[in-house]
């Protein structure tokens, strides 16, 4: 799972904090951190503490240590949006060559309308309010692999757009 927020161990280095969920998964033998960390743009960092890093640079770091996982079953909430616009690309393109590699299962909350379109294959919408329910569940049908640029072109793509949105500002405001 990752978090909104980072949620690593600051006393580890940030090595240690990726280290440590390869560890459960590979049993003896030194883990090899660092092709993670390398996908998240952190390559040469791992000696660093999370102290010494941008809230950004940590939300990688969880990001990376979950993608070392390589879980069948992936939650995501809100996890890029603490990354400027640049850094929030790129890992948006690492997670769908994750898909792409293993085909698991991810399960993501955004509030981001076009980064649910570029990624999901589905679209569940929530009503608002604490007793929030499955309003209304939207197929993406674009095709695989996906990229940014072509999205635009897809025939539905501003009508599913248009949809999610309409949906969105439907609901109740509450306070």
């Amino acid at each position: 799972m990752v978090f909104q927020s980072a949620t690593l161990l600051p006393w580890l280095s940030v090595a240690d904090n990726v280290r440590l969920a390869l560890d459960q998964v590979q049993r003896g033998g030194a883990a090899a951190v660092e092709p993670y960390l390398d996908a998240v743009g952190l390559g040469g960092l791992g000696g660093r503490r999370p102290r010494e890093l941008s809230a950004g640079m940590q939300q990688r770091v969880g990001i990376a240590r979950a993608f070392a996982l390589e879980p069948r079953l992936l939650l995501l909430d809100e996890p890029f949006s603490l990354l400027d616009a640049l850094t929030r690309m790129e890992l948006q393109d690492e997670l769908m060559a994750l898909w792409e590699r293993t085909r698991r299962t991810v399960i993501m909350v955004t509030h981001d309308v076009d980064e649910a379109l570029l990624l999901a294959d589905r679209i569940v919408l929530m009503t608002s309010g604490p007793a929030a329910t499955i309003g209304q569940v939207l197929p993406v049908e674009f095709p695989r692999p996906r990229r940014r640029e072509a999205l635009l072109d897809q025939p539905d793509y501003f009508w599913l757009r248009d949809s999610v949105l309409g949906f969105l500002e439907a609901q109740p405001v509450h306070a």
